[in-house]
């Protein structure tokens, strides 16, 4: 028998196939990943039981996982806003800190001395968070412009521009904002401008709820709208949504403005529900792994809310295993990376039919 593969029109998976492509991904990275438990003596069943449990079961857990979700979250929906676009950004590590820059700034100006002394902590919470979206979208956007103006390449535009804002917060830590002592971190941001928890006892946050109120604002916006389906359009055919009269370059710079701005509230969840205070190396990775979440995902809302519990949850696990069972935690890593190629991969056979040849059919 001979014949060769095709590739298919593109379209959009169902809930079904995302769910199915998700599960069948995870079951066969933990199979793999399993067999690195053995050298360990371990037995794979009960490491991956205590992986889960510590994850996902008990209330620490979950406070952990919800903690670490959050930015995940908005990073991700960041990531389907560009990329269903056709915008191939890949700068939302700077865009994080740009949120984290300009929501800590604000918070210190209203310690006693600074600009907004004795201003009600109300109005705190009106302005922060669109200075921090505007600080992303700024960011992100200059991006968009380049492309849009000079055809720069987006991606290696972007990639750039997250070392420029790591070596910026680097400079402000060590000398504008540094607070007086040997570290370089600035002073600690007010109580009064720390998200609330909402999980007594724990470290668990208002940041998960943001996460899920931007989720549902992106998923209406790209089924509900018609400017969502004219950045749909715009990505899956720039050439034809031009003849059509979509403007694609304007829409371009909009969806980068809107996705840098969505992963600078990450940064203004990372800085004001855990780190409460700029602090240098806070580019942790939130900004690639977020990406990953949305890859895990497929692209779509829920399912990028849904991979991005997954990952923290593993990750939260995978802490607490080192811990007290002393199992390195990149074998989760490795966990991790796996799960991500088998979803890779049934994206990509997915895309492509094996068709028999006629002629081999009818000469048999």
């Amino acid at each position: 028998m001979s014949g060769r593969l095709e590739r298919v029109p593109d379209e959009n998976p169902s809930w079904r196939a995302i769910a199915l492509s998700m599960l069948i991904a995870i079951v066969l990275a933990m199979a793999i990943g399993g067999l690195l438990f053995v050298p360990l003596g371990l037995d794979p069943l009960h490491a991956y039981a205590e992986l889960f449990i510590d994850g996902f079961a008990s209330p620490r857990g979950i406070a952990f996982t919800l903690v670490k979700a959050s930015p995940l979250i908005l990073v991700g929906l960041a990531t389907i806003v560009a990329w269903r676009t056709g915008f191939a950004y890949l700068g939302f590590e700077g865009c994080m800190l740009a949120g984290s820059v300009s929501s800590a700034w604000l918070a210190l100006e209203y310690l006693p001395g600074r600009a907004f002394a004795g201003l009600p902590w109300w109005s705190f919470w009106i302005a922060v968070m669109p200075l921090a979206f505007l600080a992303g979208a700024l960011w992100a956007g200059s991006t968009g412009w380049l492309r849009a103006r000079y055809g720069g390449n987006e991606a290696l535009i972007s990639l750039m521009m997250n070392y420029l804002a790591i070596f910026a917060v680097q400079y402000l830590v060590s000398g504008p904002m540094r607070a007086p002592g040997g570290l370089p971190e600035s002073r600690r941001l007010p109580h009064e401008t720390w998200l609330p928890f909402i999980i007594p006892g724990t470290r668990a946050h208002a940041g998960i709820l943001l996460a899920v109120c931007a989720a549902l604002v992106v998923w209406f916006a790209f089924k509900k709208t018609v400017f969502g389906f004219e950045l749909v359009i715009t990505g899956l055919n720039a050439r034809a949504s031009r003849y059509s009269g979509v403007p694609v370059e304007r829409r371009q710079i909009v969806a980068a403005c809107l996705s840098g701005g969505l992963a600078a509230l990450g940064g203004l969840v990372n800085v004001l529900g855990v780190q409460h205070r700029l602090v240098d190396g806070m580019a942790d990775g939130t900004g690639f792994i977020g990406m990953v979440a949305a890859l895990l995902g497929q692209l779509h809302g829920l399912g990028t809310v849904v991979a991005s519990v997954l990952y923290a949850g593993m990750g939260t696990g995978a802490d607490v295993m080192q811990r007290e069972l002393g199992v390195p935690s990149s074998i989760v890593s490795i966990v991790q990376a796996l799960i991500v190629l088998f979803i890779l991969a049934a994206q990509l056979l997915r895309r492509y039919r094996f068709r028999r040849d006629p002629s081999t059919g009818a000469s048999s």
